[in-house]
Parts: C-alpha cells; structure tokens; sequence
C-alpha cells in the first residue's frame, strides 16, 4: 500500500479534482486489493492493476454526478459569436517555459493549470496523457462519442496552453 499509495491517489485526484473525494476513492482501491492480495502479492503488475482501478472508480464515482457538469460539456455555449472565428491559441515555447522550473514546481504548475480545466476536458485529457487509454476506450468509459472525446482532448490541450502561456499558475506559486 505504501509503495502505491502516492500513485493511486494522484490518478484518482487528476479525474475527480477534490482531494477528499480522491482520498475516498483511494481507499476504496485499496479494499479491493485486499480483497485479491492473493493475486497481487505475487503480480508483477500489481501498480497497473492499482491504477486501473483507481481510474475506474474515479470515473465511476464522476458517472455519479453527470448530469451536474454534463450541461457543461455541452458545445456552443456562451455567446453566439465564439466559434469557428476564434484565432488559434498559441502555444508556450516547449524548450523555454519550463527552463528555470525544477520538476516538482513543475508538476504542481501542471496539477494547478489542470485543476482549472473544466471535468469534461480534464477527464479525457487525463485519461489520454497521464493514463495512456486510447480514445475510443475513454469514449466508451465515458459514455459518449469518439468525436467528443478528440474534441474535449484538443480544447482541453489549447485551454492548458492558454493557462500556462498566461502564467496564471506560476504567479500562483510565486506568491
């Protein structure tokens, strides 16, 4: 538990974005690998498997509460004259932005930029990149379709840019 406790606990609170609620979550894992310690003790993939479940349940538990941040996810909100006129986010240099930054305040930046994110691109940007789960498998996780989720994946990556190309989590930790 010790050596995968951090681990669970970060996949659970990337999906869910509420420490108390990953904490639960969390715990939740941790019942079912007692509940097979027989298989895992002697696994190899005991971390992997960990982590599935804790991605599992976090969306579970988000499944839960869909209909409150569905209404969100919903394209063509706001005002009428956002839309295919919208320039194109530019994007921080990759070789510069992170230069003078030490891993862990680079982590937190990321943790800060993507908690900012709205669920319904967090989830699947999430998903993708830090969970490596192909598309059409966080679309069927999800429950919707395969076009949605590339949809969410690229504006969640442009919102990300926008957040950290406008430093809004780095005068965060400089305070």
């Amino acid at each position: 538990m010790r050596k995968y406790q951090d681990m669970v606990f970060s996949t659970s609170a990337r999906l869910v974005r509420n420490d108390a609620q990953a904490e639960d979550i969390a715990q939740e894992v941790f019942i079912k690998a007692y509940e097979h310690f027989e298989m895992l003790s002697t696994s190899p993939s005991a971390g992997g498997w960990l982590k599935t479940v804790a991605t599992n349940l976090s969306i579970n538990h988000l499944q839960r509460y869909r209909k409150r941040w569905k209404f969100f996810s919903e394209f063509g909100g706001g005002s009428g004259s956002e839309g295919d006129d919208q320039p194109a986010v530019e994007f921080a240099a990759p070789d510069t932005f992170f230069e003078a930054i030490d891993s862990d305040e680079r982590r937190a930046i990321v943790e800060e930029a993507l908690a900012k994110l709205p669920d319904h691109q967090r989830i699947p940007l999430v998903l993708y990149h830090f969970e490596d789960v192909p598309y059409d498998e966080i679309a069927r996780r999800l429950g919707v379709s395969l076009a949605k989720v590339k949809t969410d994946i690229l504006r969640a990556r442009a919102a990300l840019a926008k957040i950290l190309s406008h430093g809004q989590s780095l005068e965060a930790l400089a305070s």
